[in-house]
């Protein structure tokens, strides 16, 4: 009996979605990887996958157990590497962030991280939706502002700024707002993922706005500014362009709130390696780019 390898199994299948994926790194056979899952399920007396011929999702004492199962493997494969000298990290590894910062932050960076270390896989998951790390599975979270669960941990990679941007016809259109009230008003394009119920934040309290037009991306939102549909509420980072060559002009600059606090999340109390050179590379990343680098863009 091989209960390493039943696990090995099991949390490969997990990682890939397949068994027949697992059969070639592995090269034991598929029917062999089947067995061996089987076997562990009967050990442990729960079912952890649910199989059909398109797809294999784990249940949830299975997304428990592969969350633990996943940190054994690594701290074993962690000493095997140390035993031998290799300083390599290896492996997959699972973040999380908000779909802005990872299609243009995150992803144009990959390339590098990926050659720098060869033997890293990456799942990145894009999503402005709250991701629960231990349910899901993922090693690094990308966060702005205030923990939610105190028995996560965390380490500042940065901050962000969020400003006010119109574009320049907008503002000949339509004025420029003086003062935070003002912006009732105004066509504010609404951003509908945005907590604390619609409100615009400012330094001296809140303004409920509105507007003819609700978006559930920030990239909409940059986009509708763009196309003179109104005033935006963005993270200055997403806006240094067109900030500096004028096709967007930053409004209320001095209302704006203190900035947010980035954080990189996550639950296991030691950090695999692959996790902890990612964090290291995407501090890097941030610290170098403007807006996010603690430096006022206006």
């Amino acid at each position: 009996m091989n209960k390493l390898l039943w696990m090995h199994c099991f949390v490969r299948a997990v990682e890939t979605g397949s068994f027949s994926a697992v059969a070639r790194e592995l090269k034991i056979g598929q029917p062999n990887v089947s067995r061996h899952i089987a076997s562990l399920e009967k050990a442990l007396g729960t079912r952890l996958l649910h199989r059909s011929t398109r797809q294999l999702t784990p249940t949830p004492d299975g997304q428990r157990y592969y969350t633990q199962a996943r940190q054994a493997l690594d701290v074993i494969a962690q000493a095997e590497a140390d035993a031998r000298g290799q300083q390599n990290p290896g492996g997959l590894l699972r973040v999380a962030c908000a779909h802005s910062t990872g299609s243009e932050i995150i992803l144009p960076a990959l390339p590098r991280f990926m050659a720098r270390y060869p033997d890293v896989e990456v799942e990145l998951r894009l999503s402005d939706d709250y991701v629960d790390l231990v349910a899901q599975g993922v090693d690094v979270a990308i966060r702005g502002g205030a923990l939610r669960d105190s028995a996560l941990r965390a380490r500042r990679i940065g901050s962000s700024e969020r400003i006010y941007v119109a574009s320049p016809a907008y503002l000949a259109r339509q004025g420029e707002p003086a003062a935070p009230a003002e912006l009732l008003r105004h066509q504010c394009i609404v951003y509908t993922l945005m907590g604390g119920g619609g409100g615009w934040p400012f330094k001296d309290g809140e303004v409920q706005v509105t507007g003819r037009l609700r978006l559930n991306s920030l990239e909409g939102v940059r986009r509708a500014a763009l196309e003179h549909l109104g005033i935006g509420y963005l993270p200055s980072w997403m806006v240094a362009g067109e900030l500096r060559d004028g096709a967007l002009r930053a409004v209320l600059t001095g209302h704006t709130t203190a900035r947010t606090p980035l954080n990189a999340v996550y639950s296991a109390e030691r950090l695999a390696p692959r996790a902890a050179v990612f964090i290291d590379f995407i501090a890097a990343v941030f610290a170098a780019t403007p807006g996010l680098d603690g430096k006022p863009l206006v």
